[in-house]
């Protein structure tokens, strides 16, 4: 949502004409590729890309015979690592598409690199690796909440995020890129790639590698991921499909929603822990959201963020500050973007937040940072 989420700003406050003359002013010094966050656990990240295809289901565009086309990426704690290449942000020719459907002037060659290396070998412990897919919001891209998915590496989890084809930015090995807009996609639709998602994940446990290429995996992923030990986490739309997929699959035992409208709405009960960090989409201002809570009927936590608007919780807390810099925007605009909660703070939230809420369901390690409001993070509130 970068893209789309600073040419909303700049439209309103600023003419993009402007923003790119600032972009181009002469003498300017020279931009800066735009960085994310280290992750803060142990281990190095790897990651790998996966191309996939879900025979059950028809493509919707490409015609008969053709099946639902995915891409994916593992990211998961790594070993030998620090030689081999960090994986981009998002690939060239989604990142291009992106911020050109955007309108905004920002030069790709300038996105950032993350800190997953491609390839790097697994860390293996005496455990199989607890496992989180996740799911992002409408017209955005898998690479959206990568603070969060190389966090989680970080401390010896794989988080497997899926690019919702037709409603994401996304590119495929042999180079198509697809934009959002070509067919209407549901929350449904999403929880249904979640579910192909998790058949992926069993695969890999099982020793079959699902890349439809044949693609070579990194060393030691196969048989690596735990299939008994599941969770899953969204950002908006996904936020809802994390719900929807959990209300369909019992393979999912713990669920995380960032600012998800839980629409439609939701009337079946879920009896697995649930946690919503929410911002815009609150219970007190979204009908569908305080009927969801309602219906959950195991563990659950709704906390909130002072300053923090839909933006916030995702890597759009950091980027849009040092992209608004680039293109000469006033604190001011950059704040109607991302809200008043202060950047370094945010991304601190998002990584300590969803780790505490996934080691405590997933890895039964209790703390005390999900039982209340804490000294060490006072922006947050615990709703009741």
């Amino acid at each position: 949502m970068l893209g789309a989420a600073l040419t909303a700003g700049i439209g309103a406050a600023m003419p993009l004409g402007v923003a790119s003359r600032a972009w181009a002013s002469p003498g300017a010094s020279s931009p800066m590729q735009l960085t994310l966050p280290r992750p803060t656990g142990p281990y190095p990240v790897g990651t790998v890309p996966l191309h996939l295809v879900d025979t059950s289901r028809p493509d919707p565009v490409a015609g008969p015979g053709r099946h639902r086309e995915l891409m994916a990426s593992v990211w998961y704690p790594a070993r030998k690592a620090e030689d081999l290449p960090r994986a981009p942000w998002m690939a060239e020719g989604a990142l291009r598409a992106f911020l050109a459907d955007a309108d905004f002037p920002l030069d790709p060659a300038l996105g950032p690199l993350t800190a997953g290396h491609l390839g790097a070998p697994v860390h293996h412990t005496r455990h199989r690796l607890p496992v989180i897919v996740y799911s992002h919001g409408s017209g955005s891209h898998r690479g959206d909440h990568t603070i969060m998915a190389q966090e989680l590496a970080s401390h010896g989890y794989a988080v497997v995020t899926v690019d919702h084809t037709y409603n994401a930015f996304t590119e495929f090995p042999d180079g198509r890129v697809v934009t959002p807009g070509e067919v209407p996609m549901f929350p449904k639709d999403f929880a249904a790639d979640l579910g192909f998602l998790l058949d992926c994940v069993e695969a890999l446990a099982a020793g079959r590698n699902p890349d439809v290429d044949g693609k070579p995996l990194p060393q030691g992923l196969l048989g690596a991921l735990d299939p008994r030990c599941i969770g899953a986490f969204g950002w908006s739309k996904g936020g809802t499909a994390t719900a929807l997929t959990m209300l369909a699959d019992q393979r999912v035992r713990a669920g995380l929603s960032l600012d998800g409208p839980m629409q439609p709405t939701i009337t079946a009960d879920l009896d697995r822990p649930f946690m919503m960090m929410t911002a815009v989409f609150t219970r007190a201002a979204m009908p569908d959201v305080a009927a969801f809570w309602t219906h959950l009927r195991g563990w659950r936590l709704d906390i909130q963020a002072d300053g923090a608007v839909h933006n916030s919780y995702g890597d759009n807390a950091t980027l849009i500050p040092q992209a608004g810099k680039i293109l000469g925007m006033t604190e001011q605009q950059i704040q109607d973007l991302i809200g008043t909660l202060d950047p370094a703070r945010a991304v601190r939230i998002q990584q300590a937040y969803p780790l505490a809420f996934f080691d405590l369901h997933l890895r039964h390690r209790g703390g005390h940072l999900l039982e209340g409001p804490s000294v060490a993070f006072p922006e947050v509130k615990f709703l009741p």
